[in-house]
Formats: structure tokens, C-alpha cells, sequence
């Protein structure tokens, strides 16, 4: 999924964006990842990462790591593949076992559970934000946020299965893009 774009990544530059996506995501680091990844780093246009998160989210797994392997796979091959999700996964790793170390240890003080509710909070507006901005990608294609309505509907609201849902809006959607092509 190559936009064309000449850009080359290095594995160590791979190995630094990825470890600080993982560090500054605290609460979940799909907003972080599209702000380094897209805004600061440009390694993709806001529709590709789009469709690579798209990807990601159909394949098993935890989608931002998904994503770190198909940006990885896109600049480096597998080599790629492999650091771009190691970068992400070391010092994040090592600073929750610490949290987990310290919870072990002052987990049932009150102070403790009024902190965890506050950074709940956070997250949780962090991934509006970024649902958000990408949904903007698609502002001029009205089929699409059609889409991505009955996505949030049936998941959403109606807890229908992941898996099910997205493959029939997927075959919907090749289906309309199809005769829109011929």
C-alpha cells in the first residue's frame, strides 16, 4: 500500500518513533501513534494510515502494534517488521512491570483509584480525538462515513460481532466501489 511517496525510513529511526509512540501512551497509543506517525514524523498520509489501522484492526492482535509491523514491513521488509513493534513494546514493558510492582503495593489506598479513574477519563477522550481526526480523512466521501455509522451501530450499539460485521460492510463497500468503476 505504497502512496508513491519516495520517503525512506531507517531501522533505527523505526526502533526511536516507535519507542516513543509506546512511552507517550499512557491510556492507549492510537492517538499517539497517528500524531508521531502522520504529524511529526509524515512517514504516512492521514489516508494511509487510515488504511493500515484498518487492517490492523481485522487482523488478530492489538491494532496499533498491527500497524507498527505494516509501517515497519513498508520501510524496512521484515526486518522492519520486527523492530518497529520491538520499539514500541521494550520500555513500555518495563515501566508496567514497575507500575505492576508498585500496585502490588499500594493498590487498595483510595488515592490510588481516584488517579486510575482520571487517566481512565483520558484515554478515553484521547481516542474520541483521534477517531475524530481520522474520520475528517473521509469528510468528502460520503459512503464511507455511511460505513463507518453502520460500524459503530452494530458493534456500538447493537454488540454484534466484530469479525461478521466488517466483513459484510467490507463486501458492501467493494460492491459499490465496483460499480462506481465500471
Amino acid at each position: 500500500m505504497d502512496t508513491g511517496s519516495k520517503r525512506t525510513v531507517g531501522l533505527g529511526e523505526l526502533f526511536r518513533g516507535f519507542c516513543l509512540i509506546g512511552l507517550s501512551g499512557f491510556g492507549g497509543v492510537l492517538p499517539w501513534a497517528h500524531r508521531y506517525i502522520v504529524e511529526r514524523y509524515r512517514w504516512l498520509e492521514p489516508d494511509e494510515f487510515a488504511a493500515l489501522l484498518g487492517l490492523g484492526q481485522v487482523m488478530p492482535g492489538p491494532n496499533v502494534m498491527n500497524l507498527s509491523v505494516c509501517v515497519g514491513m513498508k520501510f524496512q521488509g521484515w526486518r522492519g517488521a520486527i523492530v518497529a513493534p520491538l520499539g514500541m513494546m521494550i520500555a513500555p514493558m518495563m515501566i508496567v512491570l514497575a507500575l505492576g510492582l508498585a500496585y502490588l503495593h499500594y493498590g487498595d489506598m483510595p488515592v490510588v483509584h481516584a488517579i486510575l479513574r482520571g487517566i481512565i477519563a483520558v484515554g478515553a477522550g484521547l481516542i474520541i480525538a483521534t477517531g475524530l481526526k481520522m474520520l475528517y480523512v473521509y469528510r468528502r466521501r460520503p459512503f464511507a462515513l455511511v460505513l463507518a455509522a453502520a460500524i459503530i451501530l452494530a458493534i456500538g450499539v447493537f454488540r454484534l460481532q466484530l469479525l461478521p460485521v466488517v466483513l459484510g460492510l467490507l463486501a458492501i463497500g467493494l460492491l459499490i466501489e465496483y460499480q462506481k468503476a465500471s
